[in-house]
């Protein structure tokens, strides 16, 4: 199992990148989102899950340990693959798509390319309970939008390195001041836990 790559991005092609790490060149598969934020030429540190199959073998990246674990998640549902999982996270940043399952809006999973309606409303059905509570609330019909562009929580992350559910973590950060620094943030949640 390969859990992470540490190296530099020396391709980018439709949704993939090539990763160097000492020499050994891994082709990994990227959500749209992370796929436009990284550069030719950068140090980078993907979070991994290898997907094996009969006749491939697979890697798909990740920025952010939430991400992965969100990932996981859709994987888990009947009638998502990878593809559909990473087409599903390619519509937004992670926590904004975590907040839309949290907000039973199908309307919004649906969105994604090869998920059609019925996948949508499975995903919500098997998820909305996982993925812990919304962080922001937008309405039936319209998008969901954040009051502020949603960045990565590196104190999710690493609650989540520390074993925490993503349903777990959420809960454990939910009323904590973001203004805090990620050490006070993980610390206060480790407490209220």
């Amino acid at each position: 199992m390969i859990a992470h790559l540490k190296g530099i991005l020396t391709e980018k092609f439709d949704n993939s990148v090539i990763i160097d790490v000492n020499g050994v060149g891994y082709e990994v598969a990227l959500s749209g989102i992370d796929y436009e934020n990284l550069n030719l030429d950068d140090e980078v540190k993907l979070y991994t899950y290898h997907h094996v199959r009969e006749q491939a073998e697979e890697l798909f990246g990740f920025t952010s340990l939430a991400a992965k674990r969100l990932f996981e998640l859709l994987i888990s549902v009947q009638g998502i693959g990878p593809k559909a999982g990473m087409a599903i996270l390619s519509l937004a940043p992670a926590e904004e798509v975590r907040n839309a399952i949290a907000n039973a809006d199908s309307a919004y999973v649906a969105k994604a390319s090869g998920v059609g309606k019925k996948s949508a409303e499975r995903v919500i059905v098997d998820l909305r309970d996982k993925v812990g509570l919304p962080t922001y609330y937008g309405r039936k019909n319209e998008p969901i939008t954040p009051a502020k562009p949603v960045e990565k929580d590196e104190a999710l992350d690493a609650l989540m390195a520390l074993g925490f559910t993503l349903a777990d973590a959420t809960k454990a950060l939910e009323g904590i001041d973001p203004a805090l620094s990620v050490e006070e943030r993980i610390r206060a949640a480790l407490k209220n836990r």
